[in-house]
């Protein structure tokens, strides 16, 4: 597990792997993952959006960027967890993962980005 505080928002990650699977003539590896957003600040706050950047072993980077985390915008208050699972695919046995959410907070309305720390994605046999 890799985990990460940004302004009293906890960021607590795992990855596994899934298994291969052929899509148009090419091997995929499938990764899933959870992540844990705990909000260990004094203010209400809400994720609205995320930015991912996925990088395989074979250099090629993937950016992601949309509202919210798997179809929720999610409102923590002090003290709450928002647990969530989702995966990608890579070209590739092993790669890497991060990125960060951008929250509200209720209390000062400004918006914040909490960064999601680097988790690795690797596939039991590419591992010696």
């Amino acid at each position: 597990m890799v985990e990460q505080i940004t302004k009293g928002i906890r960021i607590s990650v795992t990855s596994h792997f899934e298994g291969t699977f052929y899509k148009e003539q090419q091997i995929n590896f499938a990764f899933g993952y959870n992540i844990t957003i705990e909000n260990q600040s004094p203010h209400s706050v809400q994720l609205l959006s995320r930015h991912w950047e996925i990088l395989d072993a074979l250099n090629i980077m993937e950016i992601v960027d949309g509202k919210g985390v798997i179809g929720q915008q999610p409102i923590l208050q002090p003290g709450e967890l928002h647990t969530y699972s989702s995966g990608c695919l890579l070209s590739a046995p092993f790669g890497a993962m991060r990125g960060y959410y951008t929250m509200t907070n209720f209390t000062t309305g400004n918006t914040f980005k909490v960064r999601i720390p680097t988790f690795k994605l690797h596939s039991p046999f590419a591992l010696n």
